[in-house]
């Protein structure tokens, strides 16, 4: 799994150029258009957070527990919008300091490893973005990812009790995914040797499932599946109106990108990490479907 220090390139460091980009409780994953485009990013993230809301039957007085709860956008919408109370967890320092400062109840712990003597159970659980990162590289080529999987999802069954739902959306290889061996940051710029090489140095620690029927199979015998949906296009679409935002000018985050400058000629890692800047290889991913992105909404048994 990605580690703390991981996910504190990944999301502490860029914390700061997110927020004055997306503002203090902007969300970081894919917003739910549903084919209209029309929609702006924040009403199509609100539309997410209502699906989720819906699906998981949260209302007043009900105890959320937002596992990779980022900036926390979801946890403010169901305190805001339905009265309810909600604990989120992440492994980056930065997104926890500023989740903290806004007046959320947000806390640095490893969603793997919760259990019921730590914040009790819940009466629904989300986790957005966050199976992305539970499994490694290394994990993958030891043959541990269904077993990384599996026991996340006991996890789970020991914090809902029967008939409880958990939401899940998660990035997943798709049908043009190549092989490891073949990955590349000499290859061609635009091709997917190179696209994919560059996503396993901007999410270092990180390797994503192949397809949801390894996540679905993943969670028996302790849930049942309630519905699956797709949201390949709706991220292509949310990827492309952040990057407006992240271009739009600002004279402090401006000044945030300067301050890159040094290490950028300095650190050849570095210039990788970088090169999201310029192209979004999770974007190229989704459109040559090499990636997919599903909702999965499960019930505990």
């Amino acid at each position: 799994m990605a580690d703390k220090k991981d996910l504190d390139f990944t999301y502490t460091t860029i914390d700061q150029i997110f927020r004055l980009s997306m503002g203090e409780t902007g969300d970081y994953s894919g917003a739910k258009y549903d084919g209209d485009f029309s929609m702006t990013l924040e009403e199509a993230q609100k539309a997410k957070h209502k699906f989720i809301a819906d699906s998981l039957l949260i209302k007043k007085g009900s105890k959320v527990l937002d596992m990779a709860c980022g900036w926390a956008p979801f946890t403010r919408y169901i305190v805001k919008e339905r009265g309810a109370s909600s604990i989120g967890l992440t492994l980056s320092r930065g997104q926890a300091e500023a989740c903290q400062k806004n007046g959320f109840n947000v806390v640095v712990k490893d969603c793997r490893n919760v259990k019921p003597e730590d914040f009790g159970t819940f009466d629904a659980i989300t986790c957005i973005g966050g199976l992305e990162h539970f499994c490694s590289v290394e994990e993958w080529q030891e043959g541990k990812q269904e077993k990384v999987y599996g026991d996340f999802f006991r996890t789970l069954s020991e914090l809902l009790p029967s008939g409880k739902r958990f939401y899940m959306q998660t990035m997943t290889f798709s049908k043009n995914m190549i092989p490891f061996n073949e990955l590349d940051l000499n290859a061609g710029k635009e091709s997917t040797a190179y696209i994919m090489a560059l996503m396993v140095k901007q999410f270092p620690g990180s390797w994503l499932p192949y397809g949801p029927e390894m996540v679905i199979s993943s969670s028996q015998p302790y849930f049942k599946l309630i519905s699956q949906s797709s949201g390949r296009l709706d991220y292509i679409e949310t990827i492309a109106q952040w990057r407006k935002k992240f271009r739009k000018f600002n004279l402090k985050k401006y000044w945030l990108y300067f301050s890159l400058i040094p290490r950028y000629f300095t650190d050849k890692e570095f210039r990788h990490l970088v090169a999201i800047f310029k192209l979004s290889p999770n974007r190229v991913c989704f459109e040559n479907e090499v990636m997919d992105h599903y909702r999965l909404v499960f019930e505990r048994i």
